[in-house]
């Protein structure tokens, strides 16, 4: 649905997944499974996932690589194997582990590292922004003026994330530049086409061998080869 690279991407980033939880016995993300059952716990809470959607995430982390660069990074998380210590653990409480293990993984590769951390510390501001608005109360007429009354939102997020949604809070944002897609580049046009053609490929070789073998099989029954001489005599004849 959302490409091939992205799909790849995708699966790569689950393997990381599921090397932190076999490592640790716990799987990133657990705040924010906490948070909606607590927020289930609440009268009248809406739960809101702010996050950018993550085909937009990578689909743009993708945009910001090179044919080589990609090869590199997608080799180096196909033979992730680095042991977690408890010591990284400590550390980690001052960090998100996912997003710091990725961040060490991807620190040559800067443009990679804003797509992913800076550009959603932007879109996390925006939309925690949006929900801490006022809210305005209902009016009995048009001639009673607005009132309005603070809006209370708890915001749940990777520790990694706050210092740049501190940083973001008091600026103008404009998540127009950080939504858009950018269009295929050649390497991945060129990839797509032979990642497709070989598995068209590979397909149509085994459909070959099997029919091949299928037919060589049928040929081979008794029943098939007196069929054959029967219908050999009648042509001659």
């Amino acid at each position: 649905q959302n490409g091939v690279m992205s799909g790849l991407m995708q699966m790569l980033l689950l393997k990381v997944s599921a090397h932190i939880t076999e490592q640790l016995g716990m799987a990133p993300g657990g705040e924010f499974r906490e948070a909606f059952k607590e927020a289930s716990k609440v009268p009248f809470c809406k739960f809101h996932l702010g996050d950018r959607p993550i085909p937009v995430t990578f689909k743009r982390a993708i945009a910001a690589l090179s044919f080589w660069q990609k090869v590199k990074l997608c080799w180096g998380l196909c033979f992730l194997s680095d042991p977690i210590s408890k010591d990284d653990v400590e550390k980690c409480k001052q960090k998100d582990l996912l997003e710091q293990m990725m961040a060490e993984m991807i620190g040559e590769f800067p443009d990679l590292h804003r797509t992913i951390v800076s550009e959603r510390d932007i879109y996390l501001t925006y939309m925690l922004k949006q929900a801490a608005r006022q809210i305005e109360l209902p009016r009995a007429s048009e001639n009673e003026p607005r009132r309005y009354i603070p809006a209370v939102v708890v915001g749940v997020v990777g520790m990694g994330h706050v210092p740049g949604i501190e940083r973001n809070w008091n600026s103008d944002l404009r998540i127009q530049e950080v939504m858009s897609m950018p269009p295929p580049s050649a390497s991945s046009k060129i990839f797509k086409f032979v990642l497709k053609a070989t598995v068209f490929g590979l397909l149509g070789y085994g459909c070959y061998r099997i029919g091949h073998r299928t037919v060589q099989f049928v040929l081979s029954m008794p029943a098939a080869q007196s069929y054959l001489q029967r219908l050999t005599e009648v042509t001659q004849h």
